[in-house]
């Protein structure tokens, strides 16, 4: 249980905002955080590189960077300091075995990032051990995936959105609005009732997490039936993030075909980023632009969604306000905006030389971000959940509509993409 007193309660996406810029500002003005070595072929070049003692150095001054930086957030969003100080370390220290497994060379030519070993590694604790309620309470997963999709903005040069944003936003409108009825038409169909139906629909169509928590709070649902689409939305992204780049590689997708199609489908940002990073360069900036195509929609969905609620289940004892454009700002999630303003400082007031500098101090930093983040889901994530008798429907019904997602993203990827 959190003892600490709340002195602050910021926005969780306005913090990462915060964290994001403190980050990129420590890189440009103070210090280049030296990047670990987690390269290795064999048990000799294990020892000499990724555990010489320099390189231990290394890695436990990044720690004490990374807990800082964390501590600073759980304290801003009011969460307690004490368990994040006290669960960070386990956190972190697995997440450095998933990179050290990840650095191996036979690991690299399979072309596994070290996401996919941070979520593996995560799964097997989090489903075959209970962790205590004060380690839960410390996992801090969208902090850590939306700090490293700000740190991402760095990358994402204005010109390439310029390129591909357009086109990323008329995809969005055409499967979101396509994606959603399907969605919500099958779950009545099945007879999933309606708080299920409206997070389910707009977790599938829209950005997964992001969207089933905006659509709880739009029409005021079941905290119980939010964690467990939170928990579906999860689970089911690790497969689509590691099957969805290798069926695009055997059929020999366009790049910019495949990043479209990932981001128009994969429901997690973070997810979203691992995957296209199997992928390719190209393959990760459009599945981002696409991805942030969708998040841009999700407030107007949250408005729409609340005037929808408001006019079908007035009958309710529950006075449910009305809808007004503070809901939009409200809903609208902010990282975005934090995406946006680190692309366009990359893209026109810091000069190339410079960006070259802190190119891959801050690529790491961003990688060791989203493998945080993956070692929290794993943890957090329990299969169990998906196997109870009562959540067959729901889950069924989500499947479904996640196929349909699949088929026709790809076929509009192709449509707008395909050069």
């Amino acid at each position: 249980m959190s003892t600490s007193t709340k002195q602050f309660n910021l926005h969780e996406d306005w913090t990462v905002v915060i964290l994001g810029f403190l980050i990129i500002g420590i890189s440009l003005f103070i210090f280049l955080p030296e990047v670990p070595v987690f390269k290795w072929t064999n048990g000799t070049d294990l020892i000499n590189n990724v555990f010489e003692i320099k390189n231990t150095q290394t890695i436990g001054l990044q720690f004490l960077y990374f807990i800082s930086i964390g501590t600073i957030g759980t304290f801003l969003v009011g969460k307690s300091v004490k368990n994040f100080i006290l669960g960070f370390p386990i956190i972190y220290f697995l997440t450095i075995i998933a990179l050290i497994i990840a650095g191996n060379s036979e690991v690299k030519a399979l072309n596994l990032e070290a996401v996919i070993f941070s979520l593996i590694i995560g799964l097997a604790i989090g489903n075959f051990f209970t962790l205590p309620e004060w380690f839960r309470a410390a996992l801090s997963t969208e902090l850590f995936v939306k700090i490293g999709l700000v740190l991402l903005g760095t990358s994402v040069i204005f010109s390439d959105i310029l390129k591909a944003g357009s086109l990323g936003l008329i995809q969005a409108l055409i499967v979101v609005l396509s994606v959603w009825y399907f969605a919500f038409w099958l779950c009545k169909k099945l007879k999933v009732d309606d708080e299920l139906t409206m997070m389910i629909s707009s977790a599938v169509s829209i950005c997964g997490v992001s969207a089933a928590i905006a659509t709880s709070g739009a029409i005021k649902g079941d905290s119980k039936k939010l964690s467990y689409v939170i928990s579906i939305v999860l689970v089911t992204a690790i497969p689509m993030m590691i099957f969805m780049p290798i069926i695009a590689k055997y059929f020999n997708f366009p790049e910019e075909v495949t990043g479209a199609w990932l981001g128009g489908s994969i429901d997690t940002s973070g997810a979203v980023v691992a995957s296209g990073t199997l992928v390719g360069e190209t393959a990760l900036k459009i599945s981002t632009i696409v991805k942030f195509s969708q998040n841009v929609l999700l407030g107007l969905a949250a408005f729409a969604i609340s005037i929808y609620w408001t006019y079908t289940h007035n009958n309710s004892s529950e006075t449910i306000s009305k809808p007004t454009l503070k809901v939009i700002w409200e809903r609208f999630p902010k990282f975005v905006i934090g995406f946006i303003l680190a692309s366009i400082l990359f893209s026109f007031f810091i000069s190339p030389e410079v960006r070259d500098t802190v190119k891959d101090n801050l690529k790491n930093l961003q990688g060791v971000w989203f493998a945080l983040a993956f070692t929290s889901i794993g943890l957090e994530t329990n299969f169990k959940d998906l196997l109870q008798n009562n959540s067959r429907t729901p889950l069924f019904a989500f499947l479904i509509a996640q196929l349909f997602n699949i088929i026709i993203t790809l076929f509009i990827a192709f449509l707008l993409f395909n050069k």
